[in-house]
């Protein structure tokens, strides 16, 4: 059984790459492993006053993405397609090439936000720090631009 994980982070393009996934899944007899990372705040002294709250907010943030996985994970079920779930903390490019070792995944599918190379060489994009150091082949699944067509046609 092929082994699909499926780093996803309930942006709007969160649904089609959960598409993708289940469609690469049942035409390789695979399994879909949902993952969230869920990226810690930086903590500077100026915010120390407020640690507590920042931990509560995390807290919160953690039980969301929680219940958003489950939701997820039991569509996919009803569709038939087997599915697991997996919620990590840390940085997200560093956990999910990490998940992906540890899951053996033949399949890496995620979305692309369609940043800017401007915005994407001063933040930084998830996408393109897989890309560089992925063990497995990629799909990406990009984000729908503003006036793009809904299909092609020769």
């Amino acid at each position: 059984m092929k082994t699909i994980l499926t780093p996803i982070d309930f942006s709007g393009i969160t649904d089609a790459v959960v598409a993708a996934a289940a469609t690469l899944a049942r035409t390789q007899e695979g399994r879909v492993v949902l993952l969230h990372v869920s990226q810690p705040p930086i903590i500077t002294s100026e915010y120390a006053p407020y640690l507590e709250n920042i931990s509560e907010i995390a807290a919160v943030s953690e039980k969301a993405s929680a219940k958003q996985l489950n939701r997820l994970a039991e569509r996919l079920q009803q569709a038939g397609v087997a599915v697991e779930t997996v919620q990590l903390n840390g940085v997200p490019v560093t956990e999910i090439l990490a998940q992906a070792e540890q899951v053996k995944a033949d399949y890496l599918v995620l979305g692309s936000h369609g940043h800017t190379a401007f915005y994407d060489l001063l933040v930084g994009s998830t996408t393109h720090g897989i890309l560089l150091k992925a063990p497995c082949p990629v799909v990406v699944v990009p984000a729908k631009t503003a006036g793009a067509p809904a299909s092609r046609r020769s």
